[in-house]
């Protein structure tokens, strides 16, 4: 990676039916919309955005942004949350 190349911040949107609305417990892990794996946030949420309208008459469908990159590096979350 060239020093102007932007650093990827992986993230992850998915979602499926919930169980309950108080809860996040998917009814079926198999029925999981895997929607992708983009290389920022606002990609990621605009994909979350598409697909929660898309479903937006099933109340129990939710989608999700999961970062990823603070997975992969958990140490450079830790430095960049804390004061």
């Amino acid at each position: 990676m060239t020093d102007k190349t932007p650093k990827q911040l992986l993230h992850l949107v998915f979602g499926g039916e919930l169980t309950s609305l108080d809860s996040v417990e998917f009814r079926d892990l198999k029925d999981l919309d895997i929607v992708g794996v983009y290389p920022n946030y606002a990609e990621a949420h605009a994909a979350w955005k598409a697909a929660a309208q898309r479903t937006v008459d099933n109340a129990m469908m939710r989608y999700f942004v999961v970062h990823i990159h603070r997975l992969l590096e958990p140490d450079d979350a830790i430095v960049k949350a804390s004061p």
